[in-house]
């Protein structure tokens, strides 16, 4: 389990002597963490298109509800909208934890696999063994949740999202007659004691938030990937 407020681990002491390669058994051990690694990283994925599948599900039965009949109400395309966040909050956790471990595997391919295949070099004077190892002696997340929550939308959730409005404007569009002008639009999204407008507001704002989170999580994921272009022996992140 990651902490993200770790306990103080005693260092580990500096070799005397600065180590340039591994021997036969370590390399051994490395490949079997390596395979742990992207064991970890596919078991935590099948969950991340677990909770997608889940939000997919739901929204369905709301447009099933809503459409089956001119007379339904748009209600539960209303209502599924709270589901779906709850899922993407909770996809967004579990991709946290789906980062560590693919940024892990991904760290040994392009600094242990990939040197030993091209030149059979490790070049374990660039460091990256001890990155790795601090990694493991101080488990932490790797990105912040609103960036996990930024990049599930970009994936997967801003298309659901988009769907369940234009199914939401559809719906008062065309049931239970060809609407006619904004007034009666507005009639349509009544819900309860909240007026159409508010109902409409609230969901522009909803639309229009997650799609902000989805392009400020695009431009922080793009000066990372510079950062780490310009240090790539010197972070996971």
């Amino acid at each position: 389990m990651i902490q993200t407020k770790p306990r103080e681990i005693k260092p580990i002491s500096e070799p005397e002597t600065e180590r340039k390669t591994l021997s036969a058994a370590e390399i051994g051990a490395v490949a079997h963490l390596y395979r742990g690694e992207v064991y970890r990283s596919t078991i935590w994925r099948t969950r991340l298109d677990t909770t997608s599948n889940w939000a997919v599900v739901t929204l369905g039965v709301a447009l099933s509800i809503s459409f089956a009949s001119p007379e339904a109400s748009p209600l539960p395309l209303v209502l599924v909208g709270v589901l779906i966040i709850l899922f993407l909050m909770l996809e967004a956790r579990r991709y946290r934890y789906f980062n560590v471990w693919r940024a892990r595997a991904r760290w040994l391919e392009t600094h242990f696999y990939a040197p030993l295949l091209y030149d059979g070099d490790l070049h374990m004077e660039e460091n990256w063994q001890k990155v790795l190892a601090e990694d493991y002696l101080r488990p932490r997340y790797h990105i912040g949740f609103l960036i996990a929550i930024g990049r599930r939308i970009r994936r997967n959730y801003l298309w659901i999202l988009l769907i369940q409005s234009l199914a939401f404007a559809g719906k008062l569009a065309v049931h239970p007659t060809p609407v006619q002008s904004w007034e009666q639009a507005f009639q349509r999204a009544d819900v309860g004691p909240l007026p159409g407008e508010v109902i409409v507001a609230i969901g522009l704002i909803y639309v229009v938030s997650w799609s902000t989170i989805a392009i400020w999580s695009y431009r922080v994921d793009g000066a990372r990937a510079a950062r780490r272009g310009a240090a790539s022996s010197h972070s996971m992140g």
